[in-house]
This record gives C-alpha cells, structure tokens and sequence, in this order.
C-alpha cells in the first residue's frame, strides 16, 4: 500500500509533488540544518574572537563542513538524541558537540552564551531569506502571465458588471492589467523585507556575555556575527524575538492572496459568461456524469489553497506577536507551520498559472454582450446633459432607462430630444458601446509607475 495515502496533510500527501520547494525549505530536516549550522558559525565566531588558540587548523575545516555540507546522519542522530532531551534545540547542541570529541574545550564552548531562541531566531530567519527569492518568483511568474494575456487582448471591449450588473463598457486587458499593478505594488513592498534575530542570550541582556568579558562591546559582535547571514538584530527584544518583522512579512503575503483570489473570482466568472474558453486536455474529465463540461478547476483549486494560506499566515501574523511576559512556548509549535502557508501557496501559484495558460478569449461572445446595448451609453448621455446646464439631465436619463435595454432608435431619439448642442448631438449619434471605452486601452498596457 502507498503510505502517502495515510498521510494528515495534503501537502505531505496528494500534493507532495508540488510542494516540493516549499518542503526543501521550510521541513523539520530543513530546520534542524539551520540550527546546525548557526550552532557551528557561532562557534566559529566565538573561537575566531576570543579563542583563536583552539582554533586549528583540522577544527575549523571541521566546522566549515559543517556548516556547508550537514550529513543526514547527523540530523538522524539529532532526532535521536531529543528523544531523550525532549528539547529539539539541546538535542543540536550535544549533536554538533559529539563532532569534536577530540577536545572537550572545543565541545565545553558549542553553544556558549546562547539560549535556544537565538538559535531558533536565526534559524527561522535564514529559512525565510532563503525562501524569499522563490516567493517573488511566483508572483513574478503570474505577473508576467497576466501582462501577456493583458496585452493580447486589451483592444477587446467588454462589457464591464458593477454589482453584477451591466456597466459603462470596459476592455478585457485593461481589467486584466488590475491585477497586474496591483501584484505589482505588493511584489515591491515584499522586496523590501528584512530579517531579524535577536542575540543576547536568556533575556537578551548579554548577561554572561558581560561578566566574562566586560570589555566586549557585544552589541556590535552580536551586530558582525548576523551580517554575515544578511540578518539584522533586534537589540531590544525578550527572550524571544518579537517576530514583528514576520508578521509584516506574512500580512504583505496575505495580501497578495488576496489579490490572487480576487483574480481566480473574477477568470471564474468570465469563464461562466463564455468571455473565456478553455484548452481541452483529451483526457481530462470535466464530470463523472456529464461528459460535456470543461470545468475551470486549476481556479477553483487556486481559490480553495489560498485560503488556506491566508488562514495560516493569518494566525501567525496574529499570534506570534503576542508572549506572555518574556516568552512563553506557544510560538514555538505555531512557528513550524510556517512551511505549511508557503506550500499551499506554492500549489495556488502553479494552478493559477496552469489556469492561465489554457485561456482563450472568445471574442465573438464578448462582442454579442456589448451588441446593441445602447443603455451603456446613457452614463455618456446624463454628462453631456449636464454640461448643458440641465440639472435634472441624470433624471431624465433615469426615467428612460433604469433596468431596462435601450435599442439604437431609441437612443438617438433621447439625444435628438434631450440634447440642444449640435456638437454634443453629432458626438453621442456617432457612438456605439463598442467604442465608449475612455482610456481602457492604453491602461491595458504594463506600466512600471504603478
């Protein structure tokens, strides 16, 4: 029997081959090789600094593998040991210890000064650097879909729906290219991020630190020692760092979701009006009881997956700013689900793409929504009344028109009637709802001031 099948998670199991990165990233293995190997440059740091005796030559190459290449074995032989420690960061502590049996005076000083949060701080720190430039990839990749599907069809007008209702016409690019400068927007704020930990010990006071060596400036070596992970400390924290910086991170992420589950809404509901269609897989199946139904499911995945990362990075923006007092080990288990909003996100990137790239614009039904549906014009028709001076225009319109479809004689019959400039009489004649579309094209077109 496949044991993927008694799996809890989908993302462990019916998706784990598309939550791969994710897993890579954000999995216990890939916790406990952060730990080991911030627990072998601290001790790099600290040797380098203070005990450059100890450091020989066959210690340090020791460390720098370490840190480059962690074994499997010694990840196993860290789960082993909590087993009995029943303390996941102790547990790398005496691991990475048992590497350098041959000097107690180098085991004595692995983990010297620190408290398992500075390790886990780092350590999360350095898992979502690391994950940073495969997030805005993503959202890069659907950018860059969305602006080509803007661009090949933003002379195509379209009925726009406020309310669900129809509404002053529209082109499809132009609606399309919201999302693109939208997506835009948050992408820049995300590239803007920072990571922090703090570094200071018990409760970040540098306690043993001073005593031992009072002359130290210790803000500055703790400072040195981050920035070479490109991590910046949080001189001011509790035992724990604050994880404001994460919860800014997965706020700017929830939004994007958002925008993401606004689009995979919106493609839904062209796809129901026909405005899009749909690139059959020969041997796909739409229905287990109706086999002509082409059904918008890489959308409807999407949307359910985004949900689901929004509620993860929801309760961890919400809860992981919140300790009591100078910690307490709440945060501890809601930090290891971070992997699990980037991995329902990873499956909703992947279907949106593989959504969009099956769309077709079918400009024939698009077109027969906009034929003949003079109404459209009468927003067109209420400001050139207006500006006339005729302050009840809106209502004359209103009374001609509300919830009803206006035909080509009888709009022109409430210019001829209504209107009493020639020029706006020749301009309004002249239009069709096809062609009152403003700037709608020109704002399909990708523009980086957004």
């Amino acid at each position: 029997m496949n044991d993927s099948l008694k799996n809890l998670s989908p993302l462990d199991g019916r998706y784990q081959n598309k939550t791969e990165k994710s897993r890579e990233l954000f999995s216990e293995f890939a916790l406990i090789k952060q730990r080991i190997s911030v627990e072998t440059q601290w001790l790099n740091y600290f040797l380098t600094n203070f005990k450059p005796e100890l450091l020989t030559e066959k210690i340090e190459e020791k460390i720098n593998t370490l840190h480059t290449t962690v074994p499997n074995s010694l990840i196993e032989r860290v789960k082993e040991i909590e087993n009995t420690t029943n303390h996941d960061v102790k547990a790398v502590e005496i691991a990475v210890a048992e590497q350098f049996e041959e000097s107690e005076e180098i085991q004595s000083l692995v983990h010297i000064f620190l408290t398992s949060e500075d390790i886990n701080s780092l350590s999360y720190a350095l898992m979502l650097k690391e994950a940073h430039p495969m997030l805005l990839d993503w959202i890069e990749n659907i950018i860059q879909a969305l602006e080509d599907l803007a661009e090949k069809n933003k002379e195509v007008a379209m009925l726009a729906r406020t309310h669900g209702q129809p509404a002053s016409p529209t082109t499809l690019g132009k609606e399309l290219n919201v999302f693109v400068t939208r997506l835009k927007k948050e992408k820049r704020s995300l590239s803007d991020k920072k990571f922090y930990a703090k570094w200071g010990g018990a409760t970040a006071n540098f306690n043993p630190h001073l005593l031992a060596y009072p002359e130290e400036d210790w803000i500055k070596h703790s400072k040195e020692f981050l920035s070479n992970f490109g991590v910046r400390l949080t001189k001011v924290a509790t035992q724990i760092e604050p994880h404001d910086y994460m919860a800014d991170l997965f706020q700017n992420i929830q939004r994007i979701n958002n925008i993401l589950l606004d689009l995979t809404q919106d493609i839904w509901s062209y796809i129901a009006f026909d405005y899009f269609s749909l690139k059959m897989k020969k041997n796909e199946v739409g229905s287990s009881t109706m086999p002509h139904k082409v059904n918008p499911i890489d959308f409807e995945n999407a949307e359910g997956n985004l949900g689901l990362s929004n509620a993860i990075f929801s309760h961890l923006a919400n809860k992981l700013t919140v300790s009591r007092l100078q910690r307490d080990l709440s945060d501890s288990t809601v930090l290891r689900n971070i992997g699990t909003g980037y991995g329902y996100f990873e499956i909703a990137q992947a279907s949106i793409l593989r959504g969009l790239s099956k769309l077709e614009a079918n400009t024939s039904e698009i077109s027969k929504d906009l034929d003949g549906r003079f109404e459209l014009l009468t927003e067109a028709l209420q400001s050139f009344l207006r500006l006339e001076g005729k302050k009840d225009g809106y209502d004359q319109v209103k009374s001609l028109s509300r919830g009803m479809k206006i035909d080509k004689d009888i709009y022109l019959k409430a210019v001829e009637e209504l209107l009493d400039n020639e020029e706006h009489k020749k301009i309004l004649m002249a239009l069709t709802p096809e062609e009152y579309l403003g700037i709608a094209s020109e704002l399909a077109k990708n523009d980086d001031e957004t």
